[in-house]
């Protein structure tokens, strides 16, 4: 039988290319549900800005 895991796939989108006009970057990973309840936020790369953004945890 196989256990049951805590771990989900969540995607994560920039949120300072709306406001420049250019497209958002997006990156999918995954997280612990149990240890991380909160949305996720990490600074990530954006190859259409050409600098680390924060990136946020989208629905």
């Amino acid at each position: 039988m196989a256990k049951k895991g805590h771990r989900i796939k969540v995607i994560l989108e920039c949120t300072e290319a709306k406001g420049e006009g250019k497209p958002a970057s997006r990156y999918s990973t995954m997280k612990n549900k149990q240890n991380t309840p909160d949305r996720m936020e990490i600074k990530k790369y954006n190859p259409f800005l050409g600098r680390h953004t924060l990136h946020k945890e989208v629905k």
